[in-house]
C-alpha cells in the first residue's frame, strides 16, 4: 500500500470490519498544535463535503468511492434539521435524509466523517437548516442567548449524538466519526450580538463537550471558540489563518471548490490550479486538515434550495458533478496534489518550517526532521515564471503555482502544471420529445370562494402558509362606478402599485393574469406597478405572493419576513388613488392542484385533464401538465431539459425534482485566467443562457416503464411538447501534457526513496460504457489553447494524429508515452514539447 494512500484506512479505522471480525476497535481521537492525532499518530487529513440529502441514497457509495479514489481521508457533512424534524417532535431519517446510513456508508469504504451538526448550517439551504416551526416558539431568538432557542437546539443536538452513540458511530467506539462541529460561521452574527453573543457561544461549546462524544469539537470562522473546541477556517484562502491557541491544529473546513449559482446569474467556476495553490500554500503554512466544500454539491431537491433564488443544481464547480460523475481534470489534479503533499507527511506534521526568501515574489517552505526533508517552493507573482535556486539547483516556477519536492530536490507536483486529462460533458437526447402531454388550468375565479381565513389588512405570508407550500393568495375585491372616465373612453387606463418582501408576484384582475414582477438576491422587495383591466361593478383581484426559497444567513430569524406588505393602491381613478392594503384580505394557501395532489400519481388521477389540440390553444398561468415516459436504457446520469418552460416545479412519480426558472444569466463571461487571488465574480461562464436548463432526474426514482412527470408552470407561455430527457455523460477527454511535467507518476512510490524514471505521458480515459470513437485533435510539439481549442504551434509532428488513433481509438482508456521515438521523430530539437490531443467518446459498440 502507497505512503500517500488515505490515512483513513489505517489505524482504527479497522473497525471497518469489526462485524466480520466479531470486534470492535475503539480509536483515540485528540489534537495538538500540529494536527489532529489518531490513536496517537499525527495525520494530515484531506476532507470532503457530501451533503446526504443532495443525492439519493443508490448514489451515495459511488461518490464516497470516488471521494476516496480521489486520495481523500474523511467525508463532511452537515446535519439538516429541517430534514429530521419537520415537525415539533416528529423525526425522519428515511431515504435521502438517512443519516445512520450515509455514515455507515462512508464507514464501509473505509474513510472517516466529520459530523457538522450545527444545527444552523447556513449552507444555501431553505431558512439555513432551521425548522420554520421555530419561528413561532414563543418568546424565541434565534442563535444567541435565549432559552427556548437553546432548548430546541440542545434538544436536536443531543438527539443526533444520541443516535450516533446508539449505531456505535463515533471514533471513541470503533465507528467513522472523528470530528463534530456546533454552531457554524457564528463570528460575524455573533459580534451583532455582542455579550448575549459571547454567552451563546460558551453555552454551546459547554453544551457540546458535555455530550461526551469522544471526539474533538470544532467551530468553523468563530475566532473564540471556546476551549477545548477547535476553530477553523472557511474561505477560499486560508493561509493567513491562525487557531486562537498555539496548542490547537491549523484547519480548514471549507475550501471553496467553487460556488453556488443563482436563478439570473452566471455559473462560477475556480480553476483547479488556484484551488491547489491555494491547498499547497496552507499546507505549507502549517494546516493539517483540509476540507473542500463541496467535493460534490449535488442537487437541492423539492423545496429545500434556501437564498432566496438559489438553483436547483448546487453542482458548486466540485470535483465530482451534481449528477455524480467525475469532473477532469479537478478531480484528478487534487488527486495529485494529495499524493504529493502525503509523500511529506512524517515531515510536515513533525516540524515547523524553515522559510527562505528565493527571490522578490518566492519563497521555500522546508521542512528537516528525522524522517526526512521536504520542501515547497512558491511563486507568488501572478504575472511571469520565476527561475529560483535551492539546494544548489535551478527550478522554473510557474506564475502563481506552488511546486512540492518531497525530498527536497525532485518536484513530484506543481499547481499550475495539469497533466491529467480534461473531460467535457454533454447531454444526449433521448427521444422524450414524443411524450403525450395533458392539461390542467388552475381555477383562479373560483379563489377565495371557502378561503382558509378573512381578515383586515394584509399578513405576512409565512405566518399563514408555515412555509408549507411557496405559494400564497392574497384575495380583496373593489367596486367601480360606470362613470369612471377610463370606462367612458377618456383619460389612462388605471394601475396597481403593490409592495412586497415575497421574492415573486403575480398578479390576476377577474382571473386574467395583468403582470408579473420578481425581486432578486441584491433586492429581495418587489415595487410592482402596472395597469389593470378593471369593468364596471365589482372586480376581485388576487395577488399570487411567491416564495423562491427561504434566506438561509444572517440574525433575528424570528423577525423575517415575506409576501405582500404593502401598500397595495390603485391608481387612475375619478377620486385619484385608493389605498386597499387595509380592506378586508382573504387568503389561500398554496394552488389548487397542490391541494389535490397532482403532482403524484394518484392525485393525478382526480381531475380531467386537457388533451391533444387543446393543449396548442393559447397558454394560461398557472397550468399543469403531465405525461408518461419510458425508463431510457443504460446507466447514464439523466436530465430533464426545462428550457422551453418559464418558471414552476417539476416532479417524476410524486418526487419533486425542484424549482425551475428559464431566468437567463446576466454577468461579465470575459475569460478566466487561473492566476491572482480568485473571488466568485472572477471567472464567470453562461452570459446570455439560462442559468439552469438541465434537471437531475435520479435513476432510483424511476420505474421501469409508465414515468409519470408532472409539471407546474407558473407564467404560461412555455412549450411542453420541447421537454425533453437527456442522458450527461462525456463527449470528448483532453489531454495536455509536457514531456518535463513534474508528474508522481516518475516516483516508486511503494518504495519512496527509489526513483523510477519514467517518460511523461499522455492518459486519457472515456467513461464506462464509452470509447475512444475519434481524435479530434493531436500535435506533439507546442501546441497553444485548450481543451475544445487546440491550435498547433510553431512546433508540430505531422504523426501526431495518426499515432494517438492507432494507440487509442475502439478503447475506453489509452497511455501513450511522450517521446520523439513515439511520434516519428523530434520536430524541433532543443525545444521543450508537449502533447495535446482532444478525443472523442461515444457509446462503446
Amino acid at each position: 500500500m502507497g505512503r500517500w494512500w488515505p490515512a483513513a484506512l489505517l489505524g482504527c479505522a479497522v473497525a471497518v470490519v469489526a462485524v466480520l471480525a466479531a470486534a470492535v476497535v475503539e480509536c483515540a481521537v485528540t489534537y495538538d498544535k500540529k494536527a489532529v492525532l489518531i490513536d496517537g499518530q499525527r495525520r494530515i487529513l484531506f476532507s470532503g463535503s457530501i451533503h446526504y440529502p443532495r443525492s439519493t441514497p443508490d448514489m451515495w457509495e459511488g461518490l464516497i468511492q470516488k471521494a476516496k479514489d480521489g486520495g481523500l481521508d474523511v467525508i463532511q457533512t452537515y446535519v439538516f434539521w429541517n430534514g429530521h424534524e419537520p415537525t415539533p417532535g416528529n423525526y425522519y431519517f428515511e431515504e435521502r435524509y438517512d443519516l445512520v446510513r450515509f455514515v455507515k456508508t462512508v464507514q464501509k469504504a473505509g474513510l472517516f466523517v466529520h459530523l457538522r451538526i450545527g444545527p444552523y448550517i447556513c449552507g444555501e439551504w431553505n431558512f439555513g437548516g432551521f425548522p420554520v416551526w421555530l419561528k413561532y416558539v414563543p418568546g424565541i431568538s434565534f442563535r444567541t442567548d435565549n432559552e427556548p432557542f437553546k432548548t430546541a437546539m440542545q434538544g436536536f443536538t443531543e438527539k443526533i449524538v444520541g443516535m450516533m452513540k446508539s449505531e456505535n458511530l463515533f471514533a471513541s467506539q470503533g465507528g467513522p466519526i472523528i470530528l463534530s462541529q456546533i454552531e457554524n460561521e457564528y463570528g460575524p452574527e455573533g459580534k451583532e450580538f455582542g455579550a448575549a453573543g459571547q454567552a451563546y457561544i460558551n453555552w454551546a461549546a459547554k453544551m457540546a463537550v458535555g455530550l461526551d462524544t469522544g471526539v474533538p469539537w470544532v467551530m468553523c470562522k468563530e475566532e473564540d471558540a471556546p476551549d477545548p473546541v477547535i476553530n477553523a477556517c472557511n474561505g477560499f484562502y486560508c493561509d493567513a489563518f491562525s487557531p486562537n491557541k498555539p496548542y490547537k491544529p491549523t484547519m480548514w473546513t471549507e475550501a471553496w471548490s467553487g460556488w453556488f449559482t443563482e436563478f439570473g446569474g452566471t455559473i462560477r467556476q475556480r480553476p483547479v490550479e488556484d484551488l491547489a495553490f491555494a491547498v499547497a500554500r496552507f499546507v505549507q503554512k502549517g494546516g493539517s486538515f483540509i476540507n473542500y466544500y463541496m467535493y460534490h454539491g449535488g442537487t437541492n431537491f423539492g423545496r429545500t434550495a434556501g437564498g432566496p433564488f438559489i438553483t436547483t443544481s448546487y453542482d458548486y464547480d466540485a470535483p465530482i458533478d451534481e449528477y455524480g460523475l467525475i469532473r477532469e481534470p479537478k478531480h484528478s489534479h487534487l488527486k495529485e496534489l494529495h499524493r504529493a503533499v502525503k509523500l511529506c507527511e512524517q515531515a510536515l506534521v513533525s516540524v515547523d518550517p524553515t522559510i527562505t526568501t528565493l527571490g522578490t515574489m518566492q519563497e521555500a517552505h522546508v521542512f528537516r526532521s528525522p524522517s526526512g526533508c521536504a520542501a515547497f517552493l512558491a511563486n507568488y507573482n501572478s504575472n511571469s515564471h520565476a527561475k529560483v535556486v535551492f539546494n544548489n539547483e535551478q527550478y522554473s516556477l510557474p506564475p502563481w503555482s506552488i511546486s512540492i519536492l518531497p525530498d527536497c530536490k525532485n518536484v513530484v507536483f506543481n499547481s499550475a502544471t495539469v497533466g491529467v486529462q480534461t473531460s467535457q460533458m454533454q447531454m444526449w437526447g433521448d427521444g422524450a420529445t414524443s411524450m403525450m402531454w395533458e392539461r390542467y388550468d388552475e381555477e383562479v375565479d373560483s379563489l377565495a370562494a371557502a378561503p382558509l381565513l378573512t381578515t383586515t389588512g394584509l399578513l405576512e405570508q409565512l405566518n399563514v402558509t408555515r412555509d408549507s407550500s411557496d405559494y400564497l393568495w392574497y384575495i380583496t375585491s373593489v367596486d367601480i362606478s360606470p362613470s369612471e372616465n377610463f370606462l367612458q373612453g377618456g383619460g389612462k387606463p388605471p394601475s396597481l402599485s403593490v409592495q412586497s418582501a415575497g421574492h415573486a408576484l403575480h398578479v390576476f384582475v377577474n382571473g386574467q393574469l395583468q403582470g408579473s414582477s420578481y425581486g432578486t438576491r441584491e433586492d429581495r422587495r418587489i415595487k410592482y406597478n402596472g395597469n389593470v383591466n378593471l369593468r364596471a361593478g365589482t372586480n376581485k383581484i388576487a395577488l399570487l405572493s411567491v416564495a423562491c426559497g427561504l434566506p438561509n444567513v444572517g440574525v433575528h430569524y424570528e423577525t423575517w419576513n415575506t409576501g405582500v406588505g404593502g401598500p397595495v393602491v390603485l391608481h387612475g381613478l375619478n377620486e385619484g388613488s385608493r389605498d386597499l392594503t387595509w380592506q378586508t384580505w382573504s387568503y389561500q394557501v398554496g394552488l389548487k392542484g397542490e391541494q389535490m395532489n397532482l403532482n403524484s400519481v394518484e392525485g393525478s388521477g382526480s381531475v380531467e385533464w386537457m388533451q391533444g389540440s387543446l393543449i396548442a390553444q393559447k397558454q394560461q398561468p398557472l397550468a399543469w401538465y403531465k405525461a408518461y415516459f419510458e425508463t431510457p436504457s443504460g446507466d447514464e446520469p439523466l436530465a430533464l431539459d426545462m428550457g422551453s418552460m418559464g418558471k414552476g416545479q417539476v416532479w417524476i412519480n410524486g418526487q419533486s425534482i425542484g424549482r425551475y426558472w428559464t431566468a437567463y444569466a446576466d454577468g461579465d463571461c470575459k475569460g478566466c485566467s487561473y492566476t491572482g487571488t480568485f473571488r466568485a465574480p472572477k471567472c464567470q461562464a453562461g452570459c446570455g443562457q439560462p442559468t439552469q436548463r438541465w434537471y437531475h432526474v435520479p435513476r432510483s426514482w424511476l420505474q421501469p416503464s409508465r414515468n409519470l412527470l408532472v409539471v407546474l408552470e407558473e407564467l404560461g407561455g412555455g412549450d411542453s411538447s420541447k421537454i425533453a430527457l437527456a442522458k450527461r455523460s462525456v463527449s470528448s477527454v483532453c489531454a495536455d501534457v509536457s514531456e518535463d511535467h513534474p508528474n508522481i507518476k516518475k516516483w516508486q512510490i511503494e518504495s519512496y526513496g527509489e526513483r523510477e524514471h519514467r517518460r511523461a505521458k499522455v492518459h486519457l480515459r472515456c467513461a464506462h460504457g464509452q470509447s475512444i470513437s475519434a481524435i479530434r485533435f493531436a500535435s506533439f510539439g507546442t501546441p497553444v489553447g485548450t481543451c475544445g481549442n487546440f491550435q498547433q504551434g510553431g512546433c508540430h509532428s505531422a504523426s501526431s494524429h495518426a499515432v494517438l488513433e492507432k494507440r487509442c481509438i475502439g478503447l475506453q482508456r489509452c497511455v501513450v508515452a511522450i517521446s520523439p521515438d513515439n511520434f516519428g521523430g523530434d520536430p524541433c530539437p532543443s525545444v521543450t514539447k508537449r502533447v495535446a490531443v482532444e478525443a472523442v467518446c461515444s457509446p462503446a459498440a
